[in-house]
């Protein structure tokens, strides 16, 4: 683990703590804020940002231009917000995708979140995001956001609590699932990766008590169902309880550790969110944060319903149970 974290940390969820949290912080910036996105789609937000801009705030913003099906979300948001004088970009060419959702005000304060700037996950979808004020943790997240937006190369340091992609993630989520001694809590919708369902399978083995909270079909590309279905039936083999959430859509990535650390951000528990995209996700044992996270964790898990995922070869079972298809919301 890295050296401690807890100081300067606080957590937002969505759908209870709403736009209202994310407006609270661009309110809050007086001299520069930074911002980069895979989908803004928030009247609330582009405001916000537009008012930033007004009071005399530099505001610089980078959106993903496509996803991975070639869905251009952002064009609109783009197109006004430089119609309005906004420093805006598309990411980094290198990254197929810029899935990153992170916020730097006044070079004080970053926010590292699961959800996107739209109003879906500020109402109906279950998200996290930690705001961190820790000078190495926000330095890391700016230097990020310079060699993108420059279009350089960047090697983050591993030991401030960040996990960043397209180089580390995977060795820093396996890193701290292997720290588990009693208790592993896991709230991901997709399960696309052999090395950790893996690290999963092991904890297990060493007498680990795993629960997992999946969100079903909902949102899975055809292509991924079968990682992800397969991955979900092995693990239940080996005694991992697997239960579906449905009351809210599940679009937060998160993985609690004993009770007392927690890893959380954009990446999903997929090889291309490793290996090809631009991520990044963070790490607590702040006290206030890991006790909200292990309640909301929870509250979700008592009302979610035990789960067996269905054969991938039988497309016949694969709709049972599962909330309406929403075309809109998809793990990319």
């Amino acid at each position: 683990m890295v050296t401690s974290l807890q100081s300067h940390q606080r957590l937002l969820v969505m759908p209870e703590d709403g736009v209202a949290g994310v407006i609270e912080l661009i309110d809050s910036a007086r001299e520069q804020l930074l911002l980069k996105q895979f989908k803004l789609q928030s009247e609330p937000v582009i405001e916000a940002l537009l008012r930033a801009q007004g009071r005399g705030v530099q505001v610089r913003v980078m959106l993903n231009p496509h996803t991975s099906g070639g869905d251009r979300w952002n064009d609109d948001s783009f197109a006004r917000l430089e119609s309005s004088g906004i420093s805006v970009a598309w990411t980094h060419e290198a990254f197929p995708v810029t899935h990153e959702k992170s916020m730097v005000i006044d070079r004080g304060a970053a926010l590292i979140s699961t959800f996107n700037l739209a109003d879906k996950y500020f109402n109906e979808t279950r998200d996290y995001g930690i705001v961190s004020a820790n000078a190495a943790v926000v330095a890391q997240v700016i230097a990020g956001f310079e060699a993108d937006w420059n279009r350089a190369f960047f090697e983050p340091d591993l030991n401030v609590g960040l996990v960043w992609s397209s180089s580390h993630s995977r060795g820093q989520m396996a890193r701290i699932i292997d720290a588990a001694s009693r208790s592993l809590w896991i709230q991901h919708p997709k399960f696309v990766d052999a090395v950790i369902l893996d690290r999963i399978i092991s904890a297990r083995e060493r007498g680990v008590k795993v629960r997992l909270l999946c969100g079903g079909k909902h949102g899975i590309s055809d292509w991924d169902i079968y990682d992800t279905f397969a991955s979900l039936r092995i693990m239940q083999r080996f005694g991992v309880k697997v239960r579906r959430q449905k009351h809210l859509k599940l679009h937060a990535k998160l993985i609690l550790v004993d009770s007392h650390y927690a890893q959380t951000g954009s990446m999903n528990i997929d090889r291309s969110a490793f290996d090809l995209r631009r991520e990044l996700g963070i790490e607590s044992d702040a006290p206030e944060v890991v006790d909200r996270l292990r309640r909301t964790f929870l509250a979700d898990w008592k009302q979610a319903s035990r789960y067996e995922a269905p054969d991938p070869l039988d497309p016949s079972l694969h709709e049972a149970g599962e909330l309406p298809p929403d075309p809109h919301f998809v793990h990319d």
